[in-house]
């Protein structure tokens, strides 16, 4: 089973949180809680924790400080961070450890559960010897870092026509935030709150629903063979594949298929 470490000081959003992880992933993944950094980096050596979500902002070692001590430790641990403060401090800071995502509170219940499914399949990779989930190259995202941009409305709508474009063209292969980011030259803190911004949701969230509904057209072409689709948008485990469209369609992807031909 997976080990998941939730680490936030407020008593009531941990317990909510991991409710919310339990009720969704309560049969793969074996949860754990810190109330503090330093509890965190306890509970991580002994337990071996394999995907940590961290609130950045803690009295004594703070969610950051602790993702570092994490991270020194080991290289492939999937590190999620919250905060309530949008500051470009703790993004530009989250890149550097290399952070799979950095969601802002609030966040929905679709994103968090979005990101953790996705932080368990790489989990699942890396535990198979399958390829490593995150080569990023922190030098060259720091050389952007230097000078926070500016965020006027043209810049915006230039950058989210880049990443749709970059989307729309290489949503069927393996493609993360950073490289997406990194392809149209931005840093990745700013290419972050600029996301958030502009679509409302994480990267994961948006890309993980930009499938689904590309996999719904190749679905509603009889000539498609459905145990095809998966691969056709970017997800190689076909089981997976099955397990997120029935999650946010409500059907899988054959009773979704039949029930649109019979519409069309």
């Amino acid at each position: 089973m997976h080990r998941l470490m939730i680490v936030e000081d407020e008593m009531i959003e941990r317990i909510v949180l991991k409710k919310m992880i339990q009720k969704k992933f309560g049969e793969k993944c074996l949860v754990f809680e810190a109330q503090n950094g330093k509890e965190a980096v306890e509970l991580f050596r002994r337990e071996k924790i394999q995907v940590a979500i961290l609130d950045i902002g803690m009295p004594g070692i703070n969610g950051i400080q602790a993702a570092e001590i994490m991270r020194k430790e080991d290289k492939n641990c999937c590190l999620i961070f919250l905060t309530a403060y949008d500051r470009f401090d703790y993004a530009k800071k989250a890149i550097s450890i290399r952070a799979m995502e950095y969601l802002l509170k609030p966040y929905s219940q679709k994103e968090i559960i979005n990101v953790v499914e996705e932080a368990l399949r790489m989990n699942g990779e890396r535990s198979e010897g399958n390829k490593e989930s995150f080569q990023t190259e922190a030098e060259e995202g720091m050389m952007l870092l230097e000078k926070e941009p500016d965020y006027s409305s043209s810049r915006l709508t230039v950058m989210t026509t880049m990443v749709e474009e970059y989307i729309r063209s290489n949503f069927m292969n393996e493609i993360s935030m950073n490289e997406v980011a990194r392809s149209i030259g931005y840093s990745e803190p700013y290419f972050c709150k600029m996301f958030k911004q502009q679509f409302g949701q994480s990267f994961t969230s948006y890309l993980m629903e930009y499938r689904i509904n590309e996999a719904k057209k190749f679905l509603e072409q009889p000539n498609v063979i459905v145990k095809e689709v998966g691969a056709r948008v970017g997800y190689m485990d076909s089981n997976y594949f099955t397990k997120v469209f029935k999650r946010l369609v409500g059907i899988n992807p054959s009773e979704y298929r039949m029930t649109r031909l019979n519409e069309l």
